[in-house]
């Protein structure tokens, strides 16, 4: 999405509130753009940026070809500072530097804005860090932070930053935009399940390491079903090995709560929103008789459990062989 017209037909509210600002020369120090992956927040970020550099806009418009939107497309522009996560969390090294680089004047203008993508993973000292920005806004800086994860983010930050909430993208025009792509309408309705960011979803449907994690994840239930005792085995041989980084772990929890939906979706007879399984499904047919729906609601909140404790950085062999005791 490169223009606010483009935004407007996806985020509606957001494109609105923005441009509103841009229109009334009412643009706020800090913005905490909120949504889930593919929802179009980096987006937002870079053209919010265009907007406050670029030389050649049209009304809310940047040109989107001069040199100065280019390079900040680029990453490359010295007065747009990128901070994102390094390894698992953003750390305060990586604050007090971004600090050092606001002490000058920007290089080409007054102006300074610096991203900071994946802002829940701030550390507390970090956070804290930032703060001093957001309490003492220089009218010529401006902050934008990006987050999947909004509660994650302290509220002396969130209280200092004019909130933009995206909103979900609609599963079904995401479905037909993955079917335009030789997509078979089944593998659109999982990958659809799974994101909304068109790139991630193409990317995932040719990994041959993301269709191994789909069969791991099937035996693993079939395991709770034909041989519980093993699971524990399972998860140590199987599901640890191939389930190393973090965003492994997520991916493959939110497979396995996916496929316990199905289950119970099953049980509740609405056969149509099955993703995983296929009606027939053996495995599927053992779930059901071995998971009434009492046990599946306390099993997806386990997973949902075992998901948070993944983002607290909690070892994930622990988070497993919980989640295992769990189910």
């Amino acid at each position: 999405m490169k223009t606010w017209e483009e935004i407007k037909k996806v985020q509606p509210l957001a494109s609105k509130i923005i441009t509103n600002s841009i229109q009334k020369k009412r643009i706020s120090h800090a913005y905490l753009i909120q949504g889930e992956r593919g929802t179009g927040k980096k987006d937002i970020a870079l053209l919010l940026a265009k907007v406050l550099f670029c030389k050649n806009k049209r009304d809310v418009e940047p040109c989107q070809t001069c040199n100065i939107c280019r390079r900040i497309d680029s990453g490359n522009h010295p007065d747009v500072h990128w901070i994102q996560p390094e390894g698992q969390s953003i750390k305060i090294e990586q604050i007090k530097k971004l600090q050092e680089e606001f002490i000058y004047s920007g290089m080409e203008s007054n102006q300074k804005v610096y991203i900071i993508t994946g802002a829940d993973t701030l550390t507390l000292n970090a956070a804290n860090r930032i703060l001093k920005f957001l309490e003492e806004p220089n009218k010529k800086t401006t902050a934008i932070l990006l987050t999947e994860n909004i509660q994650a983010i302290i509220p002396t930050i969130r209280s200092r930053c004019q909130l933009i909430d995206l909103q979900p993208l609609n599963p079904s025009q995401f479905q037909q935009q993955l079917m335009t792509h030789n997509i078979s309408e089944k593998n659109a309705i999982f990958l659809s399940a799974l994101t909304n960011n068109l790139n991630d979803a193409l990317a995932l449907y040719e990994d041959d390491w993301f269709a191994q994690a789909r069969k791991i994840v099937l035996q693993l239930i079939d395991t709770y079903s034909t041989n519980s005792s093993d699971v524990y085995l399972f998860i140590h041989k199987h599901w640890i090995p191939h389930f190393k980084e973090r965003d492994q772990q997520e991916q493959g929890l939110d497979l396995l709560l996916i496929a316990f939906k199905d289950v119970l979706y099953y049980h509740i007879g609405n056969l149509k929103s099955l993703v995983v399984f296929s009606q027939n499904d053996v495995v599927l047919e053992r779930a059901v008789i071995n998971f009434p729906e009492e046990r599946l609601l306390t099993t997806l909140n386990a997973i949902l459990k075992a998901k948070r404790k993944i983002k607290q950085n909690v070892h994930p062999t622990l988070v497993m062989e919980q989640l295992a005791l769990h189910i």
